[in-house]
């Protein structure tokens, strides 16, 4: 059993995945072959710059009907995607190109699911509630962090719910993602940190994440299957590259080949949690960024030292390899060794780029502690993916500990 376990293996990804300096310029060509009318999704800062003139002209020289939506907000209101879809409606888009950070690729794949099926958003809530195929999407992203690019994933706030909601289905997939490292190069260091220290977290959680006993049925009835084969390659490729470049970007932003390992990593990440799924840290930021209004990335980095110490003893072995790409040595330090080195590396990486140490620094209330932990308790496609249970105690003493910023007691 143990064997047929480590050979189970589940990879969902793009038709195309295009990396490097100058894939910009393929997005024509690419987008052509995958329909003539294309809605353009962006924000308003990213409209009026030089990169998204480039695009325009390109997709508008093979000869495709272009369309532009830049008014994509911050967090994603699902307002924001139905504002969307009722001004490309009459203009029938047949392809929807997404070009920014996460919000504005997770409004394009919410846009080509509204223009497809109709509906509401919460209609698709969850997983598996897309019926068939939707409007293809061609993904752009110019930040190094969601890995939305590739994910079959996009999240949303709903106005009438605290926390964000998730549309989880392989339809959600993009057709294509075109990956150009130089669209990140003017990323300030505070989004680079962010978003870098979110794409460590999807890589250590999905390689982290529980492992399941596989049947015929089990990646038919789950988006998210857990640590598989195919996961694990890109999980480790993704926290050896950000671990070796994610300093260097945030320091230097004109670094080329920083730049290229956080965008890669984040890719990688995006390819192996959109297989395994994320966990602890995903499920208790959800709460958390609604109640402080802080970015996704700082919440998640933020928890992240706490949950590796809450699941280091079953996850050891991968907490130890989690180590060794990170540069330790080993064969100077044991497994046990090595897996406490690698939640001590998480923590002082992320407070050398600007991350929260704790939860009080994040801004909870600490009369929030016990609503924090009955709603993080409650989003069971995360809490069921971590490698150790939780119950609602076990929640409220593992936030105590991430507040006081106690690492020994989160692992109690």
């Amino acid at each position: 059993m143990d064997q047929a376990i480590d050979a189970f293996s589940v990879m969902r990804l793009p038709r195309e995945i295009l990396f490097g300096e100058g894939q910009l310029a393929a997005a024509g060509a690419v987008t052509a072959r995958l329909g003539s009318k294309a809605l353009v999704c962006t924000d308003a800062r990213l409209a009026g710059t030089a990169d998204f003139s480039a695009l325009l002209r390109n997709l508008r020289s093979v000869g495709l009907a272009v369309e532009v939506f830049d008014a994509v907000e911050p967090d994603l209101p699902s307002a924001n995607v139905y504002r969307c879809t009722d001004a490309a409606r009459s203009f029938g888009p047949e392809v929807v190109i997404g070009i920014g950070g996460g919000s504005c690729i997770d409004l394009a794949k919410c846009a080509a699911l509204i223009l497809s099926h109709g509906g509401k958003l919460e209609d698709y809530y969850g997983e598996f509630k897309i019926p068939s195929r939707m409007l293809p999407v061609v993904a752009i992203p110019t930040t190094a962090g969601t890995g939305s690019e590739v994910t079959p994933v996009a999240v949303v706030s709903d106005s009438e719910r605290t926390l964000k909601v998730g549309i989880s289905s392989p339809y959600m997939i993009p057709a294509a993602a075109i990956c150009d490292p130089v669209l990140t190069w003017t990323c300030p260091p505070k989004l680079t940190a962010i978003a870098g220290a979110d794409a460590l977290t999807h890589a250590i959680e999905a390689f982290t994440a529980f492992r399941r006993v596989p049947d015929g049925a089990l990646a038919q009835q789950h988006v998210f299957v857990g640590k598989n084969g195919f996961s694990d390659v890109f999980a480790l490729r993704a926290i050896t590259l950000i671990g070796r470049s994610l300093e260097k970007a945030c320091a230097n932003g004109g670094d080329r080949q920083a730049r290229a390992d956080m965008m890669q990593g984040a890719l990688a990440a995006g390819c192996a949690f959109g297989t395994a799924g994320t966990s602890l840290a995903h499920a208790v930021q959800y709460p958390i960024g609604a109640l402080t209004h802080t970015a996704h990335g700082i919440g998640v980095a933020a928890i992240l030292p706490y949950a590796m110490s809450y699941n280091r003893v079953p996850a050891m072995a991968e907490m130890a390899e989690v180590a060794v790409a990170l540069g330790a040595d080993p064969a100077r330090h044991s497994t046990e060794e090595l897996s406490h080195m690698a939640i001590r590396e998480v923590a002082r990486l992320f407070a050398a780029i600007g991350i929260p140490a704790d939860l009080n620094a994040l801004g909870l209330p600490e009369d929030k502690i016990a609503w924090t932990a009955e709603s993080a308790i409650g989003i069971g496609r995360l809490i069921k993916n971590n490698p150790r249970p939780i119950d609602l105690d076990g929640m409220k003493h593992f936030l105590d500990a991430a507040y006081r910023g106690d690492l020994n007691a989160a692992a109690q």
